[in-house]
C-alpha cells in the first residue's frame, strides 16, 4: 500500500500534473494528449511525461485509437490518499482529546 500512496503523492505533488488531472476530471469525454498539450505552455513531450506519472499512479488511463492516445481520469484512486489521511486525522484528534483530558484533570 505504501508504494501506491507514494506514487499518488508524487503524481499530485506537481502543480502541472494537478492541472492536467483537473482538466481530465472536468472534461465530459476523454481528451487526446494533443488536446491536453494545447492547454499548457510546454512541449507535447513534456505533457506526455506528466501524463505518464499520472498513469503510473493509476489516476489516468490511456486508450490508443489509431495514432492518437486518449486520456481518462480515474479520481477514485484519490480515495486511497483520503484513507491514508484519515488515519492521521484520527490520530491527531485522539491525541488532542487526550491532551485536553489531561489538562482538565490537572485543573481540578
Amino acid at each position: 500500500m505504501q508504494d501506491r500512496i507514494t506514487k499518488l503523492f508524487k503524481a499530485i505533488a506537481d502543480p502541472t500534473r494537478r492541472e492536467i488531472f483537473h482538466a481530465l476530471v472536468i472534461s465530459t469525454s476523454a481528451l487526446s494528449i494533443t488536446q491536453i498539450s494545447t492547454q499548457f505552455e510546454m512541449t507535447r513531450q513534456g505533457v506526455t511525461k506528466h501524463i505518464k506519472t499520472l498513469e503510473d499512479a493509476g489516476l489516468v488511463h490511456i486508450d490508443t485509437q489509431g495514432r492518437e492516445r486518449f486520456c481518462n481520469a480515474n479520481p477514485n484512486k484519490l480515495k486511497e490518499v483520503n484513507k491514508w489521511l484519515k488515519f492521521y486525522e484520527q490520530f491527531w484528534d485522539n491525541s488532542l482529546q487526550n491532551l485536553g483530558d489531561y489538562l482538565d484533570s490537572k485543573q481540578t
